[in-house]
Parts: structure tokens; sequence; C-alpha cells
């Protein structure tokens, strides 16, 4: 059985891969996401966004799983809903991963997808839908699942669940607006989240969480 130790080493990486593999795909993508009037990028540049985001997936709940037997212990019904939204949202990054694919491919060759350009369009849009639902909707509220059992139970600093407790909800009310058409992506507004995940990950990796023994 993995000590509680290294489970937690083992979810603080989980965490960073989760943060390449999601920038990473972006970029790759051309923009897709941020500018909803960018062209696609290229087949190579799409295919390894696809497998950059299948990574990202399977980092987000294997984060949660690592997790999870550290806080079932404190909250085992928090634990569990933590679960169960991150495996939510990587499912909706998988359906994008799914839908993206066919506008620059088909499997097993190399030859020009040759969809209607309508088509095309149409995919690359409900891929745009995908990652404002999946990390622009379901994550703010994995996160405030997560940083509130952090927070109640003094698990570590108060000061990195607090950044969680103010950063998701900052990014789920800025992606209600952009679901609503009010306004656009607004990059800064997710910098308080992107502290809390990069503090949380750090220190899972560095010092770990506290486990109960009177369990």
């Amino acid at each position: 059985m993995s000590s509680p130790r290294l489970t937690a080493r083992v979810a603080g990486i989980l965490y960073f891969v989760t943060h390449v593999t999601s920038v990473g795909a972006v970029a790759l993508y051309g923009g897709s996401a941020f500018d909803p009037e960018a062209a696609l990028a290229g087949r190579t540049s799409v295919l390894t966004g696809g497998l950059l985001e299948v990574i990202l997936a399977a980092a987000v709940v294997g984060s949660a799983a690592a997790l999870y037997p550290l806080l079932r212990s404190f909250d085992r019904g928090l634990a569990a809903a933590y679960v169960a939204l991150r495996t939510l949202e990587a499912s909706v990054i998988m359906a994008g991963v799914v839908a993206i694919l066919p506008t620059v491919a088909r499997p097993a060759t190399t030859v020009a997808a040759g969809l209607d350009p309508g088509v095309t369009a149409g995919l690359h849009l409900l891929h745009d839908w995908t990652f404002a639902v999946g990390p622009g909707l379901i994550s703010p509220i994995n996160t405030v699942v997560i940083a509130w059992l952090l927070w109640r139970h003094r698990m570590l600093p108060r000061w990195i669940p607090a950044l969680g407790l103010i950063g998701a909800p900052l990014v789920g009310v800025v992606n209600i607006g952009v679901l609503f058409g009010i306004t656009q992506v607004i990059p800064v507004a997710v910098i308080p989240i992107f502290a809390w995940e990069i503090s949380l990950a750090t220190y899972l990796i560095v010092r770990g969480l506290p486990v109960r023994s009177d369990v």
C-alpha cells in the first residue's frame, strides 16, 4: 500500500500535469476557446493538442483518485463528490477531443478529413463549448468542494484554500458571462485559481496532507 506522503506527491505531480497539458493544448489548437474567431491550426498541431487533452483528462481523474484516500477520513461525502465532479469534468474534456479530431484527420490515415467547411466549423464550435463547460463551469464547482474541505479541517495553511474559494467562483461567474454572451474570456480572472492550484500542488509534493489516526 502506498504511503500518504507518496500518494500526496503523486496527486501534486498530476495537478502540474493538468496545467502543462491544458495550456499546451490551447496553444496547439490555434487559440480555440480563447478567440472565437481564431482559425483552427494544422493537422499535426491539432492531433498533438488532442493527445495532450487525453492526458489532461486522465490527470484530472488521477489527481482526484489519488487525493480520495487522504480526504475520505475527514469527510467521505465531499471526498467522493470531488472525485465524481473531476470525473465529470474529464468526460466533458474527452467529448471535446472526440469532436475536434475529425476536423483534421481520419483514423489510420494521413489524408485530409475532407469534411464540409460548415461541418468543420460546427465541430470546432462544439469543442469550444466543451472547454467552456468542463474547465469553465464544472471545474470551479469541484474546486469549491475540495477547497472548503481543506479549509474546514485545516489540512494546510488557510491562505491556500482561501485562494480556491475566491478564485473558483470568480472563474465560474466569468464563464457564465461567456455562456450568455455578456463577456469574452477574461484571462486575468484565472490568476487566483491558478495560484491556488500551483500552491496546492507544491504543498502536496513538499509537505503532503495530515492523516487522521482516529479513523
